[in-house]
């Protein structure tokens, strides 16, 4: 960087626009610790089968209004659980974005299934739905649909239309924990969903996942994978003791995480090199109506896509907590995939996403406006010296 232009910059030994400090994450709760000292008190954590976990599975399930919820080892097994338990199969093509979480590609593969590539919605970070179909051949036996950054995919239509032609859909819900979709939690939608517990997720043990379904047979194709003399793919009972606590909260917290996303949005609006709108542009705007997002990563785009990693630098200077988005897809090998369409978008999604997590929108007002400001400072950067 020119310091000339950036004297007043943090990175560049400047005063760091934020002062305070994101609210801690996991949240140390009363309840939590009394969670875990019960199953201290009555030996359950150490045990195979307790209290702890079979309430978890039972709050799950009404939680997310299915009759199976299958708990195992984090979210990315979950995805690959979900597949297995779809009935997917090795030779099967398994369709999902160009822009998603890596493990999901991952788990294709270790099927031994071929992952087809879709690009997401413009300007956003979710599958396009009205390109799913040119994807589909003799081989698609399923699809994996990803809510990702606070978008909602449209995974009910999605849904309707896999059904019709005999397409299994699994709905990762793994970064959307306590969101709707209409009137539906996210993830119970499709002939799977998965969850996903990991240290920084917004119900965390730590590590761990789940699926959910409604289909006595999914559950019975995991069962017959994963039993191999005992679940090669366990939740603990220690870390079932601390979601419990934490998925009686979850809508409260996730109502704060929305207020604050909107609150943030808003203070954001009018920058030269940074957008949160776009995306959200049309009628089926996910802050808006029928919906409720879930926010585990808060996006901002970025212009300087050429220069994203200074940026972030930059931003991270000033204290905020921001990292890039997903690599995506669009550079993986047609020895490993097919690619259905162009990936446009998907390749936009990789090269300008932001991503703030999520604890900071569970800080205050005046946390939200300083955040603000540090986006305003190198705003104001990239404007003068670019």
């Amino acid at each position: 960087m020119d310091k000339k232009l950036n004297q007043h910059l943090a990175v560049d030994g400047g005063t760091p626009a934020v002062t305070k400090s994101m609210p801690a994450w996991p949240p140390d709760w009363p309840e939590i610790r009394a969670s875990v000292q019960q199953a201290l008190d009555d030996n359950s954590w150490g045990k195979y089968h307790a209290p702890p976990l079979d309430q978890l599975v039972e709050l799950m399930a009404a939680y997310h209004g299915v009759d199976h919820v299958w708990p195992c080892s984090s979210g990315t097994v979950a995805v690959e659980l979900a597949l297995r338990g779809c009935g997917v199969n090795h030779g099967d093509e398994v369709v999902l974005a160009g822009y998603d979480f890596p493990g999901n590609f991952r788990a294709i593969e270790a099927i031994g299934a071929t992952p087809v590539l879709v690009d997401v919605r413009p300007g956003g970070w979710v599958v396009d739905a009205d390109r799913l179909q040119r994807a589909f051949t003799q081989k698609t036996r399923a699809v994996i649909v990803s809510h990702l950054h606070g978008q909602l995919a449209d995974v009910a239509a999605i849904a309707s239309s896999c059904q019709r032609q005999g397409i299994a859909v699994v709905e990762d819900a793994c970064q959307v924990a306590g969101a709707s979709v209409t009137e539906r939690r996210a993830g119970s939608a499709g002939d799977a969903g998965t969850l996903s517990f990991g240290g920084s997720k917004l119900l965390t043990a730590g590590r761990g996942g789940a699926v959910l379904t409604q289909r006595a047979e999914v559950v019975q194709r995991i069962k017959v994978f994963a039993e191999r003399g005992n679940d090669a793919f366990p939740l603990s009972q220690l870390q079932a003791a601390v979601l419990t606590p934490q998925l009686k909260r979850l809508d409260a917290m996730t109502q704060q995480r929305l207020a604050s996303a909107i609150e943030l949005r808003q203070l954001l609006q009018g920058l030269d090199h940074f957008a949160t709108s776009d995306h959200f542009a049309t009628s089926d705007d996910p802050w808006i109506g029928p919906h409720r997002p879930a926010f585990y990563k808060f996006p901002v785009w970025c212009s300087k896509s050429e220069i994203r990693a200074e940026v972030i630098a930059a931003l991270q200077a000033e204290g905020v907590p921001v990292d890039a988005g997903f690599r995506g897809f669009t550079k993986r090998s047609p020895r490993r995939c097919r690619q259905a369409t162009d990936l446009t978008h998907s390749q936009r999604a990789a090269d300008g996403t932001l991503l703030l997590h999520h604890p900071a929108l569970l800080g205050d007002s005046q946390y939200l406006g300083e955040l603000a400001s540090a986006f305003g400072k190198v705003d104001k950067w990239l404007s003068v010296s670019q």
